[in-house]
């Protein structure tokens, strides 16, 4: 059942990213950025704060981990 939910709720985020690619309309501020080197700044930035979000929740889950072991 988990299993079934769990791809109920992928398929409209897959369908959702086919409907964004399928967009033909250039995007002149990427373009811009890419042409003066800045998006790399911005994929950084992306990427450290996902790094971020990844850490905190797996040391979270960590610490709740250690918590139900010790209540039980």
């Amino acid at each position: 059942m988990k299993i079934i939910r769990q791809l109920l709720l992928l398929l409209p985020a897959l369908l959702l990213s086919l409907l964004t690619l399928a967009q033909s309309k250039p995007v002149e501020m990427a373009d811009t950025m890419r042409s003066n080197g800045r998006i790399y700044v911005v994929v950084a930035v992306a990427l450290t704060i996902m790094a971020g979000l990844i850490l905190y929740v797996f040391r979270l889950d960590r610490k709740i981990s250690r918590l139900e072991k010790e209540s039980n």
